[in-house]
């Protein structure tokens, strides 16, 4: 998919961002090296994975999914690729997994099988057309919700998002 790209580039370039999203102080993306995971034979491909820095951390593992169509079977092949990747890399911390969607209504309704999972503190479901102003977050942050507002809002959003790149990037690489 073509926001897969987006938004691994986007993590990679400003992990404080992931953080930002779920809640946290985004320095905790200091801790973390973010990379895509390909596990061994499968076509299984986690979009993202946070794996704390340290191999002593007590902080968990980060699965980072991103999900702009329907597909029903969406959570099927999510908790298989995480219960392969544990299997596979048989890490000894705890794990959490974010899904971001584009808006609710392309989270799959039927979930009974998962239900305990999606209820638990483990998954946390983000809807980007949900999220508050972007003139209060980040500019990674900003640059999720530019990929969900409408396209009379595009250029005015993006103007912003310009304004505030020359403002808090002085790396002009990455301006």
């Amino acid at each position: 998919m073509k926001t897969d790209s987006i938004f691994y580039r986007l993590f990679q370039t400003f992990p404080s961002a992931f953080f930002e999203l779920i809640n946290l102080q985004a320095s905790e993306a200091n801790a973390y090296n973010f990379a895509s995971v390909e596990l061994k034979q499968t076509a299984f491909r986690i979009d993202g994975v946070f794996l704390p820095v340290a191999k002593t951390s007590n902080q968990p593992i980060y699965f980072v999914e991103v999900q702009f169509q329907k597909d029903n079977e969406f959570y099927a092949r999510l908790f298989s690729e995480i219960f392969l990747y544990l299997r596979l890399y048989a890490p000894t911390t705890d794990w959490r997994t974010v899904v971001i969607f584009p808006r609710r209504s392309l989270e799959p309704t039927q979930v009974q099988p998962y239900r305990v999972l999606l209820e638990s503190q483990l998954v946390t479901q983000l809807y980007l057309n949900e999220l508050e102003e972007v003139t209060e977050h980040s500019l990674g942050i900003g640059i999720m919700k530019l990929v969900v507002v409408n396209k009379k809002q595009t250029p005015l959003l993006a103007r912003s998002l310009i304004t505030k790149t020359r403002l808090e990037v002085v790396d002009q690489a990455l301006q």
